[in-house]
């Protein structure tokens, strides 16, 4: 039994990163010989052991076979006599396609230092077009080390346009095409992802919304980039800078859906975008099973993120509206994501990448005034009797007092900034 520290680990200890997790290839094992050791085995398609104490996986060395469509059409076939080699030849790239023995003398079958030190993702043989999905890790560790200067090797590339091509991606389950999104979503550089999928070709199979933004123009005043497919990805590149959070990266992403929709004679305008955005917002998330807290706060973006972006020319009443109907009260903290969102929108177009965003400052001064407004603020700034509350019809009566005083916080806000403008100009 010989015993392999495999795939990722290697790969970040020999980039200097922190490894994360392990995972350990035993060559020339059986199961029974596993069990023997106190191994418990937890995988079903093939056998991979917890350790009894570590709990890391080990995984027997294995060999696959394609026999239908999508990333679960394979036969796998693990036994002593299949080979380091053979099991790391299946592999996606040459980067984790490496071993370390328990001298640290790496195994490397496949060239893959040579593609760490030119910084390059390439396959590493033509097993790679049998599973779908990974053309969405591909497009995942893409983005994972643009910062380090890594890119994607032609002929890897080429391959993933034709495994598309082929109708392979049509056959991925939404839970895998999510779970690699998200995980490519909480990546620092999260836009190269969906880029890589645009090249590929898998954007317009996986995500057919966010697709069809591209070559919609729009007015080249507020959009100098003018593309809405290109100025979605500037939004998610601008949320990326401002929250890790994965939720407001992809709310950013989507919040512009509706603009597809836009009849051909408006163009370049959206009139109505913002509504007309739920709708595939809804569908996108339902087919991809996406958690509701997603779905909320895209809608919420779609929605609302023009009244955030004009607050100074609404009127107090509208202002409300909006905090009400956002759940701004009971949900604070998603009312602040989705202001983040409005900042992404705002930051991700051509030459407004640092712009400053005032908007969300006064939203969130609203908020915090309105918030105060309570029936006992109202009893006593005696804006209600104490014996009011007794009555039937009290409920009522005392949420328009507390909307009228609401109003008139905000309004006050309002000549607060007005007034601010006047004396800075």
């Amino acid at each position: 039994m010989e015993i392999y520290l495999v795939g990722g680990a290697v790969r970040d200890k020999l980039l200097g990163l922190k490894i994360k997790d392990r995972d350990w290839l035993v060559v020339g094992a059986t199961p029974d010989e596993m069990k023997q050791q106190h191994y418990s085995q937890v995988g079903a398609d093939f056998p991979v052991f917890l350790h009894p104490k570590t709990k890391e996986e080990y995984a027997l060395a294995r060999t696959e076979r394609k026999q239908g469509h999508g990333y679960q059409g394979f036969e796998c076939h693990a036994s002593p006599e299949v080979t380091l080699e053979e099991d790391l030849l299946r592999r996606d790239l040459s980067i984790n396609a490496m071993a370390m023995d328990s001298n640290e003398q790496v195994i490397d079958p496949f060239n893959g230092q040579a593609d760490l030190k030119s910084k390059t993702l390439r396959h590493v043989s033509k097993a790679f077009t049998e599973d779908p999905l990974r053309i969405l890790r591909v497009a995942r560790f893409a983005a994972r080390f643009e910062p380090l200067g890594f890119h994607i090797a032609n002929e890897t590339l080429q391959l993933m346009q034709a495994m598309d091509k082929a109708g392979e991606t049509k056959h991925l389950v939404s839970e895998r095409i999510w779970q690699e999104t998200e995980r490519a979503l909480a990546e620092d550089s999260a836009w190269i992802f969906f880029e890589t999928l645009k090249k590929t070709g898998s954007l317009q199979t996986l995500f057919p919304e966010i697709h069809r933004l591209f070559g919609i123009p729009q007015v080249e005043k507020y959009h100098p980039e003018i593309d809405c497919g290109v100025h979605a990805f500037m939004s998610l590149k601008a949320a990326c800078k401002l929250s890790q959070d994965p939720s407001v990266r992809f709310a950013s992403l989507i919040h512009d859906l509706g603009k597809a929709l836009s009849p051909k004679d408006n163009l370049p305008h959206h009139y109505g975008h913002e509504q007309k955005g739920l709708k595939p917002i809804k569908q996108l998330c339902q087919r991809l099973k996406l958690p509701n807290e997603y779905r909320d706060l895209a809608l919420n973006v779609s929605e609302f993120h023009t009244h955030v972006h004009k607050v100074y020319e609404l009127k107090s009443a509208t202002i409300l509206k909006v905090l009400k109907q956002c759940d701004a009260f009971r949900r604070p903290e998603r009312f602040k994501q989705m202001l983040l969102c409005c900042e992404a929108d705002a930051k991700g177009r051509t030459g407004f990448e640092d712009t400053q965003y005032p908007q969300a400052q006064f939203f969130l001064e609203a908020l915090k005034r309105t918030q105060a407004v309570s029936v006992g603020t109202l009893i006593k700034q005696r804006l209600i009797q104490q014996e009011t509350l007794k009555e039937r019809s009290a409920g009522k009566e005392i949420g328009l007092k507390i909307d009228l005083e609401r109003k008139a916080r905000i309004q006050l806000l309002k000549r607060e900034h007005a007034k601010t403008q006047h004396t800075t100009s």
